[in-house]
């Protein structure tokens, strides 16, 4: 049983890195209706901007990762104006291989920079120390680690904020609105396309805190972003457009993997969350949490 519940804690932890760059399809995708296959890139992108302000600056960790979070607000932000906006009014297929082919150019442009290259790298965080144990050892061994301990916090606190920002601020509101009618909201004096543009820098700035996070777990290189890959099932496990759906999504998705990675034969793994995704799409293709909407004819 111990064994059981020690494997379902790694994949709660993994699941949040899942949940997270769900969060960003689900953002974007609520708001513009545009799958952003690019999402991966931007944990990517945030994990090495990391990198280079702890490892290579030498800043404070947390100063590093705020940087970097920071510094992804606004590259999502200059995505959506100079990448997007000139395709939009174009058919979604096209808007989407837009998306695929920024992930590629990301990917070569990390795989050439300076100091990135396509090597390997770590980043030192103050939560590299020893587990934790949950109940007491004459019960047994329960470990909690550090890095995982703090994806699990971190998660939290993402949702927590996300939550209060859409609920209770104009701007978040201001977004939900443009998220559900675009016309409506043009002609009650709301920016749509700044608008547009902000939520895919907050889609990004979520996405660098998931790189960052997953950093000492998987360690940095121009490959990490094909994560989300396995965070897309995630989305659509929850229900695409579904905010809660994205994290339950996500954490169900890495719970299933590990234990499927353990108690499966070899090789399981790696597909199970394909699996989940085409059993979902058979049983209930809108997902957990998503509404089944239809067209009058």
């Amino acid at each position: 049983m111990l064994e059981f519940l020690q494997l379902v804690i790694g994949g709660v932890s993994i699941g949040c890195i899942y949940a997270l760059v769900a969060l960003g399809f689900v953002l974007i995708y609520k708001a513009t209706e545009v799958v952003n296959f690019a999402q991966g890139e931007l944990l990517m992108l945030g994990a090495f901007l990391a990198y280079t302000f702890i490892s290579i600056f030498g800043w404070n960790y947390w100063v590093g990762a705020a940087a970097a979070i920071v510094c992804m607000f606004f590259v999502g932000n200059m995505v959506d104006r100079v990448v997007l906006r000139p395709v939009l009014g174009q058919p979604q297929f096209a808007i989407v291989m837009v998306t695929i082919g920024f992930g590629y150019v990301a990917r070569s442009v990390a795989g050439m920079m300076p100091g990135w290259g396509t090597e390997t790298y770590a980043i030192d965080t103050p939560f590299s120390g020893q587990g934790m144990q949950i109940i007491p050892e004459s019960m047994g061994a329960l470990v909690i680690a550090q890095t995982d301990l703090s994806v699990i916090v971190a998660t939290i606190l993402f949702c927590i904020v996300l939550y209060f920002f859409f609920t209770y601020t104009k701007l978040g509101v201001a977004m939900q609105a443009s998220s559900q009618n675009q016309l409506a909201s043009y002609y009650m004096g709301i920016p749509v396309k700044s608008v547009f543009s902000m939520i895919w820098g907050i889609s990004a700035a979520v996405a660098a805190a998931a790189g960052i996070l997953l950093a000492p777990t998987t360690l940095i290189d121009s490959n990490m972003g094909f994560i989300g890959l396995k965070a897309f099932p995630a989305a659509v496990l929850g229900g695409f457009g579904s905010i809660p759906g994205a994290v339950v999504g996500g954490i169900l998705i890495g719970i299933i993997e590990t234990l499927s990675g353990f108690y499966l034969p070899p090789g399981f793994k790696n597909v199970a969350a394909y699996v989940v995704l085409l059993v979902v799409l058979v049983v209930r293709p809108q997902g957990l949490f998503g509404e089944k909407t239809g067209k009058r004819v």
